[in-house]
């Protein structure tokens, strides 16, 4: 069966040179001759592998052994049978993946309880403790502030990923159904994903009171972990997508179910209990890294994010 390795590094630090390819070519069982995507960038290396490949633990293996051949180049490095590489599906999480910020901690800011709110947020994060009763927790917190502020949070302080708007176009491009599913709030995420250009979104609710407050209230049931998983069954299904034609991204404990059950799941910038059950992850490069491990090249970019 034949597979690909797909090298990858940050648009805005080229790392990848001919050396580094060949010296990944030499980790890898029976490589062919390199295809660079996107010179200095990113490029695919086919390669023989075997059944043990197919499995989430062998990819995982054999991307490690690549990045130890590269040494100290920040690359990322994913591991994939090369059929059926582009999907037709792909679910993102919001918070720290397609954007850069978690906004519930930025509305805490105005609340004046970000600390302690932030620090819950890491902790359901990183999967200490459970997403719903934090999330809970976390928003009774903010009981009182003006519905309002989410206004001014967007337009001053949420700022999209790098590459968010180019690979939802390109995807969009060629016939991806996209969504933005989250654990955040369909008061932001209603103008993200309409800004970033996905077809849906899923969030959570937060109940405003007659004079426009939030009550400290979510609405129920909670949507996390769970809640991702099937929103992705549910899409398969309604869109007659395989599950193996599907793509999916996220970087929190509640992302690990969808990504686990994607065609291609990628940790994204994750935390590290994440990016330890994913089988492909991403720690140095953009969102267009998703279009490069889907085969992609620079040339098919629908350029949305100032020319990447």
């Amino acid at each position: 069966m034949t597979f690909v390795a797909t090298l990858i590094s940050n648009p805005a630090a080229p790392s990848l040179d001919a050396a580094a390819i060949e010296r990944a070519c030499r980790a890898l069982p029976s490589a062919q001759a390199p295809t660079w995507l996107d010179p200095g960038i990113a490029a695919d290396i086919a390669f023989a592998g075997s059944q043990e490949h197919t499995r989430a633990n062998g990819k995982r293996a054999l991307a490690d052994r690549v990045r130890a051949a590269l040494a100290d180049i920040p690359a990322d490095v994913l591991v994939q049978p090369m059929s059926g590489r582009r999907k037709r599906l792909f679910l993102a999480d919001m918070d720290s993946t397609m954007i850069g910020q978690e906004c519930i901690d930025e509305l805490a800011d105005y609340a004046g309880v970000k600390p302690q709110v932030a620090a819950i947020t890491e902790r359901a994060m990183r999967g200490e403790i459970e997403f719903a009763p934090a999330l809970r927790e976390r928003v009774a917190l903010l009981k009182g502030l003006p519905a309002s502020v989410v206004d001014e949070v967007i337009a001053q302080r949420i700022r999209l990923t790098p590459g968010a708007r180019t690979l939802v176009a390109t995807l969009r491009k060629n016939a991806v159904y996209t969504c933005l599913v989250t654990g955040g709030f369909t008061l932001f995420t209603q103008r993200i994903a309409a800004v970033i250009g996905f077809h849906e979104n899923r969030a959570n609710t937060l109940i405003v009171d007659g004079g426009g407050r939030l009550t400290g209230e979510v609405a129920e049931p909670i949507f996390g972990r769970d809640a991702k998983l099937a929103t992705l069954m549910e899409l398969t299904r309604r869109l007659a997508i395989a599950p193996e034609a599907t793509l999916v991204a996220g970087d929190g404990a509640n992302d690990i179910a969808m990504i686990q059950a994607a065609g291609l799941g990628v940790a994204y910038h994750a935390k590290p209990s994440v990016a330890k059950a994913a089988a492909a992850r991403i720690d140095h490069g953009d969102l267009t890294a998703l279009l490069y491990a889907q085969g992609y090249r620079r040339e098919e970019f629908v350029l949305e994010d100032g020319g990447r």
